[in-house]
């Protein structure tokens, strides 16, 4: 049952929080009535353990237990950094 928790892979826009990053994943969706295709940005905190993230890498989340008010994802790995 632990595996079913939701993963995105997301860029981080935000670390200046203590522990937390704001991460932006972006998804596709098509219009229900017109058909056209439309990109979803949606922003979820993030708790970072070892403040290793920082803004521009990309980052996978997982979904998580909630920590604080906002923050319900954890930070996994840091799939790319930024230059």
């Amino acid at each position: 049952m632990r595996e079913q928790r939701k993963r995105l892979v997301g860029t981080v826009i935000s670390d200046k929080m203590d522990k937390t990053v704001v991460v932006s994943v972006a998804t596709t969706r098509r219009h229900r009535q017109y058909g056209k295709v439309i990109r979803m940005v949606k922003k979820y905190k993030a708790h970072d353990e070892n403040n290793e993230a920082r803004i521009g890498d990309r980052v996978q989340i997982i979904e998580s237990k909630p920590i604080s008010r906002h923050k319900r994802w954890s930070v996994v790995s840091v799939v790319n950094k930024a230059r």
